[in-house]
């Protein structure tokens, strides 16, 4: 059987710290794949308001998820504390793949619990269609 393999890009200019709740378990015990996504968004949404925007006010525009990927490492477990860097990488005319880095927060160490890539594609949601990268949006985002 195939595995999908992410290769991320050697910066990251973004992290973010998060920890795991009792409430992000599943009936494993563990963080799940639909966590593991939702921990990947609100790092997304920490990292576009850094930079001035949200998935809905992108320069004029919104993202929409076109594509995720995900690459399990490490299992976490409540209690854990996760730092979860990102960049936007491979633009094209209407968007860009935001990579995730996922560590676990160890006493002197980072361990990669996982990696992750969203395919991000600007929409016009009034007109319900794709649209151009906001160039405002590509400069900013392309020189970090």
């Amino acid at each position: 059987m195939n595995r999908i393999k992410i290769t991320l890009p050697d910066h990251f200019h973004f992290h973010t710290d998060i920890k795991i709740r009792i409430t992000d378990l599943n009936y494993g015990g563990h963080v799940g794949n639909d966590v593991f996504l939702a921990l990947i968004h609100e790092a997304r949404q920490q990292f576009l308001m850094q930079h001035g925007y949200q998935e809905l006010s992108f320069a004029g525009v919104g993202l929409i998820m076109a594509d995720a990927v995900l690459e399990y490492k490490k299992e976490l477990n409540h209690g854990d504390t996760v730092r979860i860097s990102v960049c936007a990488a491979d633009f094209d005319k209407l968007g860009f793949d935001l990579f995730y880095k996922i560590e676990l927060i160890q006493t002197d160490d980072l361990v990669l619990a996982g990696k992750a890539k969203t395919g991000m594609i600007c929409y016009d949601y009034s007109a319900k269609k794709k649209t151009s990268i906001p160039e405002k949006a590509l400069q900013k985002l392309q020189h970090l």
